[in-house]
């Protein structure tokens, strides 16, 4: 049974009574990540996600997780994830901690998926804490207390109240909730919310991140066909991606150029979604007799652990691809790359280094900002043949954005590293809907409702936005603090 919400928290609502409902901007607006979008509506306070505004390193991580909420977690009545990536989910746990203790609405998938993502944050969070803290020991300073703790990422999978796509909830007085699928990830989610206020019923629309309908897995984003108003997403809102076939073909170039070159390929990838992806179409070359010669290695503990989610929700994802691998008996997205090796210690980790030629090696992080990666790149960021292969979006101010500037050098673990690696950008294989695809998407809303574009850097709102209007289609930048009516 679903828990239905009470109106409990009237006092704390910006608006009156008689108002209707009301949408405030508190993350990602005018920015990539830390999704955080506050509903008010019927007396009742809803967040749609609760996500880390992402950094480039422990330093920024540290004082991005110390960033004070502007509400009291205590009057939220209920959070919406849009999915499991970090950017949207990681706030949660703090958001336990300082008082919050209503249900959370998500997809099986994405719950599956929290478990690892938030106690993997929590591992990071509470390491940069034990260093900052042995600076401030040794400088005379306080010390830091932790913001949050593993029982409160505990709670917050308790608290977790699972509903699948295209199922209607009443979570509330005159609030109704369905999830669709977003494409994205596992169990990614454009929610919708059906707000019955007097005679009235409004319908608000927040896109969460659209998935690229040309990559593998993932099914296409479900089409939305009415809403009062609509928050998307903007991440890639000023380009197009290369075809999958055209991105493909350039890939497996480079395999041959490093070949010919007795190199190895470096590949940062997101634990959830890029680095299964992957897998996935690694597994096809192999199957096609185009990986002769080469290991594979998947160095991320963590993208390890997703890998064997996705594999036991093979029903979730794209039939047509769930289908090659029962053609070849694979059980799993393991199984259907033979020549894959998982490291799980770091001993295995260092192991690789020891490896001249002939190694594809995906490791995280993503956006080079952690992980075992940044090892990788200190062994070989100064070889003339490693070629480094981004697969998904870099954020400003992260090492990946650093490098695909191609710079002399970095700075890494306190050391200057040459950069002589050959540096590939295969934006085909991204995740997100690209504007082409986005723009798809927003016109398949039959009513031309107003759009508020989020997540995304301003380059790309303001490419968006003008892209939008040209279409006859009314969107506004989303701007921090502020509060709309609709």
């Amino acid at each position: 049974m679903k828990k239905k919400l009470s109106s409990q928290h009237d006092e704390h609502l910006h608006g009156h009574a008689g108002d209707g409902p009301q949408v405030t901007f508190y993350g990602a607006a005018r920015a990539v990540t830390g999704s955080c979008h506050l509903v008010e509506a019927n007396g009742l306070r809803i967040l749609l996600d609760c996500g880390l505004r992402q950094g480039e390193d422990s330093e920024k991580r540290q004082a991005e997780s110390a960033f004070p909420f502007d509400f009291e977690p205590s009057t939220i009545d209920a959070v919406i994830l849009s999915h499991g990536h970090l950017d949207h989910s990681g706030m949660l746990p703090r958001l336990v901690h300082e008082g919050f203790r209503g249900p959370i609405y998500c997809t099986p998938g994405t719950k599956n998926l929290l478990q690892i993502l938030l106690m993997d944050s929590l591992h990071l969070y509470l390491k940069d804490l034990e260093y900052e803290n042995l600076r401030r020991e040794r400088a005379g300073r306080k010390l830091l207390k932790p913001l949050y703790e593993e029982r409160d990422v505990r709670r917050v999978l308790e608290l977790c109240d699972c509903c699948d796509y295209c199922q209607h909830h009443n979570i509330g007085d005159g609030i109704t909730l369905s999830l669709h699928d977003a494409g994205h990830i596992l169990g990614s989610s454009i929610v919708e919310l059906k707000i019955s206020h007097g005679k009235k019923t409004r319908t608000l629309v927040f896109s969460g991140d659209l998935g690229n309908d040309s990559t593998s897995l993932m099914k296409d984003p479900e089409p939305v066909q009415h809403a009062d108003l609509v928050l998307m997403e903007s991440t890639y809102g000023d380009r197009n991606h290369r075809s999958f076939d055209a991105t493909m073909e350039e890939f497996e170039q480079i395999l041959q150029q490093v070949q010919q070159e007795r190199g190895n390929i470096l590949i940062p990838a997101f634990a959830v979604g890029r680095t299964q992806e992957l897998i996935f179409l690694l597994g096809k070359l192999y199957h096609q007799g185009k990986l002769q010669n080469w290991l594979v290695f998947l160095d991320s503990p963590m993208g390890s652990a997703v890998t064997e989610v996705y594999s036991h929700s093979l029903h979730r994802l794209d039939p047509q691809d769930t289908a090659l691998l029962k053609k070849y008996k694979s059980r799993s997205l393991a199984d259907f790359l033979p020549c894959l090796s998982i490291t799980e210690s770091v001993e295995d980790s260092m192991a690789i280094n020891r490896i001249k030629s002939g190694a594809i090696i995906i490791a995280g992080s993503g956006m080079c900002t952690g992980g075992r990666i940044r090892h990788h790149f200190k062994h070989r960021l100064w070889h003339n043949n490693t070629h480094i292969v981004f697969t998904g979006y870099q954020a400003q101010g992260t090492l990946g954005r650093i490098l695909i500037n191609k710079p002399r050098t970095v700075k890494l673990f306190g050391q200057t590293i040459a950069v002589k690696a050959q540096i590939h950008t295969l934006g085909g294989f991204s995740a997100h809907a690209d504007q082409s695809q986005l723009l798809e998407w927003a016109d398949q809303f039959s009513n031309k409702p107003p759009f508020y574009l989020v997540h995304g850097e301003d380059q790309a709102l303001d490419a968006l936005q003008q892209a939008l209007a040209s279409r006859k289609l009314r969107a506004t930048i989303a701007e921090p603090g502020t509060t709309i009516s609709f």
